[in-house]
């Protein structure tokens, strides 16, 4: 069984979405557990991205189609993790803070948080304060995770980490930040939660809550 898992890990990080969903198919056929094949060859190998990616041994358009091999497998997958009743690991809604329109390293954290096995709601950019708000309360996920690339945006977090706190769900969520000109100490000026330097440590930190 392992040769398989192995077979759909290499050929997700080559990018190679047809092979994998080929792969896939015939592991589903041979009967192996689609959690199984999430956990042992679909994850591990994006695994193996995320620490080339941390390493500066790949660069993002090798994360990007390793991503899309992912996902070619996991759109297989889904079906029979619902019906088996699995769950994802934790849920995380995403978004870049209002006025930054940037969203290349908010897609790369998507990416690797759902290379963890955790379920992503991706708000896009140019994204208010009420717009975080209402998302988390509807989806209760356990992280929110906000994204800044200018200096000029990032002021914004205080605003979302405000908000939260005079609705008074500021408790019920883990404010992670991020992007080019967030430091720790901004985090904690701004009363975040988590603060990471890239895409590769925002999923391990988001996998470990």
């Amino acid at each position: 069984m392992s040769e398989i898992f192995n077979e759909i890990s290499a050929a997700l990080q080559g990018g190679k979405a047809k092979v994998v969903k080929e792969l896939v198919g015939n592991a589903l056929r041979d009967g192996i557990a689609a959690k199984d094949i999430l956990e042992n060859a679909l994850l591990s190998g994006m695994d193996v991205i995320a620490v080339k990616f941390k390493n500066n041994e790949v660069y993002v358009p090798e994360v990007l189609i390793a991503a899309r091999a992912m996902n070619a497998g996991t759109a297989l997958l889904k079906p029979h993790l619902a019906d088996s009743g699995e769950k994802a690991a934790g849920k995380v809604v995403i978004g870049t803070v209002k006025g930054d329109l940037h969203d290349i390293g908010k897609n790369l954290v998507r990416m690797m948080l759902e290379g963890k096995g955790l379920e992503v709601v991706d708000l896009g950019v140019d994204v208010p304060a009420e717009k975080f708000v209402e998302a988390c309360r509807e989806e209760k996920p356990d992280i929110l995770a906000l994204s800044a690339l200018l200096t000029t945006t990032m002021g914004e977090m205080k605003t979302v980490v405000d908000a939260f706190a005079k609705e008074g769900i500021r408790n019920d969520v883990i404010i992670m930040v991020g992007g080019a000109p967030v430091t720790d100490s901004f985090r904690e000026n701004v009363g975040a939660d988590i603060y990471t330097v890239d895409a590769a440590s925002a999923a391990e930190a988001a996998s470990a809550v």
